[in-house]
């Protein structure tokens, strides 16, 4: 069965450090989709938090995993998430349900902001994406 992967932030390609690219290459993109949630400006990375119920919705990227056992280590690390401490994690991963643009819904992992949201401000539209490309036009791409 594949394990899927939703992204929101700094895993999304466009938005990506160059040092994730190679890992992002090996991923097959599902589609976009969204979450049941709110996003939050963190500085240099959005943190998102989810939500049993509601309007607010965090978009992102659905991609499907070919070696999610070799993914999740290196993700695992690069989003601070210590499955032994748990409380002390920056990120955790965990199973949500994503809505697809086309309506149909799957069950992918996601990495939730595990800290404080004392200082972060929330991001209204939901959409990383727009902010990641403004702050960082070299990473726009084309298509």
């Amino acid at each position: 069965m594949p394990e899927y992967l939703f992204v929101y932030g700094t895993l999304r390609p466009a938005c990506a450090p160059s040092a994730l690219q190679p890992l992002l290459a090996k991923w097959r993109p599902s589609g976009a989709g969204s979450v049941v949630g709110t996003l939050y400006d963190l500085g240099e990375y959005p943190g998102a938090v989810l939500l049993p119920t509601g309007e607010s919705r965090v978009f992102g990227d659905v991609f499907e995993l070919a070696d999610a056992a070799a993914a999740f280590l290196a993700l695992d690390e690069y989003e601070g998430f210590i499955a032994e401490q748990p409380a002390a994690s920056l990120f955790l991963r965990t199973r949500c349900e994503v809505t697809l643009a086309d309506d149909r819904r799957l069950s992918a992992w996601i990495y939730v902001y595990n800290q404080s949201l004392a200082t972060a401000t929330q991001i209204p539209s939901g959409d990383y994406l727009r902010n990641c490309v403004k702050q960082n036009p070299s990473n726009r791409r084309n298509g």
